[in-house]
């Protein structure tokens, strides 16, 4: 077990007092124990007591309940703060969303600590654009990077005057780093050192070959700071390693590390394909984003390996985490950027990666705080990316910048104290596709230009479209998805 030595805890004081046990209390009454894929109602809070029933695909210790720790009178500081992403990892990829064959025990026993959401969305359906609206808090068309999807040249990318949780969050005392993929763009102009974090270590472009670290042009792509960093090994390998180094530092003050693998995007290498690793280098060097999009490589198998990777990494990370005394006090929150490609397990959902069907949008999401938040707990609340950046800028006691308003909304009181969200819309739009969530039900206009609504209590595959039965419903949610379109950026002419 972790020391629980609040000496060993490096943050500052939090004005919220409400203790685990005041809000099992507050809120227990009202347990949250939707099966998988089955959204509870949307409002519905966390649930604060252990659920006792199998979750599809989770492991044998997920049906025991456990005993609360006990937390009468421990009063939590601003929490230290891990939030890790996978890289087109599918909603159902984990074994506790419904995976029938990959297993992840590591990723399972975060979520069984903590919340698993069943209707967490991404801020869009490709990698850059999500970035964007997790780092500003605010849909991606507000801003002229956040427009590519995803960002593949040098043109644009986050601006170093705009902020971010990272900059806000530094702002108020936390020390700030991120490990891994950027994909917001490149040097000279654009780096996470010019936006808030402290340290970057990781690589600038959407995806690169696993040994090589040779990006979509060619290019080497692994970099300390502002500077190439040459190591060639599997890169995931990597990542654990600074990571864990990371949080077992001797931290004073409170810290973020946002630590974005690239497990598991393609090439599907796993550690050790070396031959494989070399065949893709060669076809690279000779026509660049051919040999690494890897067309004509990969399986199932290979996907389930290089997820099952993942989940080993996020539980080395982990390890460090508990081993550094910190475990109590540090916020860990995991999700995907976005949803699966090509291998990837969605079932029951319709559309993969760069679509707004559930597929492109919906993520597997878990968090857990053992200070503050009870374990086996599962929310169905519609929740995405720029929920995230306004609630851990509340939790870290930092406050949004009113020339730059968010567009989410922050989470802590419904975590914390049970509180009902209020009722609002999710939005999302990409190049001829749009969308929009109100409680259960979702707008959606795909490539083919019909509007279609669906009602996603009882129909997550969006088959049965309700549009000619909910005439004055679909009309609504149209326009409203019209009304928030109008605010943002146009996409470029010809794009």
């Amino acid at each position: 077990m972790p020391s629980r030595d609040a000496s060993n805890s490096n943050n500052g004081t939090d004005s919220a007092s409400l203790t685990r046990r005041a809000f099992g209390t507050a809120v227990g009454a009202t347990a949250a124990t939707a099966a998988v894929g089955i959204p509870v109602a949307a409002a519905t809070p966390a649930s604060a007591a252990p659920a006792a029933s199998a979750q599809a695909g989770d492991h044998p210790e997920a049906t025991r309940e456990r005993p609360f720790r006990a937390a009468r009178g421990k009063h939590s500081r601003r929490p230290n703060i891990l939030f890790i992403l996978g890289d087109d990892l599918g909603w159902a990829d984990l074994s506790s969303y419904g995976s029938p064959h990959i297993h992840t025990p590591n990723l399972d026993r975060l979520g069984r600590q903590g919340v698993r959401f069943t209707d967490a969305y991404a801020g869009s359906a490709t990698c850059s654009p999500t970035r964007f609206s997790l780092y500003t808090g605010r849909y991606p068309g507000r801003t002229r990077g956040g427009l590519a999807e995803p960002i593949a040249d040098r043109s644009v990318g986050l601006e170093p005057t705009h902020p971010t949780l990272a900059s806000l969050l530094r702002g108020v005392g936390y020390s700030t780093a991120l490990i891994g993929k950027w994909h917001c763009g490149y040097l000279p102009d654009y780096s996470p050192t010019r936006s808030g974090w402290d340290e970057f270590f990781g690589n600038f472009g959407g995806a690169l070959e696993y040994y090589s670290k040779l990006g979509l042009g060619g290019e080497y792509d692994l970099f300390e700071g502002d500077a190439e960093y040459k190591d060639l090994r599997y890169y995931t390998r990597i990542l654990t390693e600074r990571a864990s180094a990371y949080v077992q530092r001797g931290h004073d003050r409170p810290w973020l590390l946002n630590l974005n693998f690239t497990t598991p995007h393609w090439p599907w290498i796993a550690e050790g394909d070396t031959a494989e690793s070399a065949e893709i280098v060669r076809k690279i060097r000779a026509g660049g984003l051919a040999g690494l999009f890897h067309a004509d490589g990969g399986s199932v198998e290979k996907y389930k390996q290089m997820v099952e990777d993942l989940d080993r990494s996020v539980g080395e990370v982990l390890k460090a985490l508990e081993r550094s005394g910190q475990e109590e006090d540090t916020l860990v929150f995991f999700a995907s950027d976005n949803g699966g490609e090509r291998f990837s397990y969605q079932w029951p959902l319709s559309g993969n990666k760069s679509s707004l069907q559930e597929g492109g949008i919906r993520v597997p999401a878990v968090l857990r705080w053992p200070a503050r938040i009870d374990p086996h707990q599962v929310s169905g609340l519609p929740v995405f990316s720029p929920d995230w950046t306004a609630t851990l800028l509340e939790l870290g006691g930092a406050r949004p910048d009113p020339a730059y308003p968010l567009d989410g909304i922050s989470l802590a009181g419904y975590l914390l104290r049970g509180e009902e969200p209020k009722e609002r819309d999710l939005f999302w739009r990409v190049r001829g596709e749009r969308a929009l969530r109100r409680g259960d039900w979702k707008y959606y206009r795909g490539k083919g230009g019909a509007d279609q609504l669906f009602q996603l209590a009882h129909d997550q595959r969006e088959q049965a479209d309700r549009a000619q039965a909910e005439p004055a419903l679909l009309a609504e949610l149209r326009a409203s998805w019209e009304r928030t379109d109008a605010g943002l950026l146009p996409y470029p002419t010809g794009s």
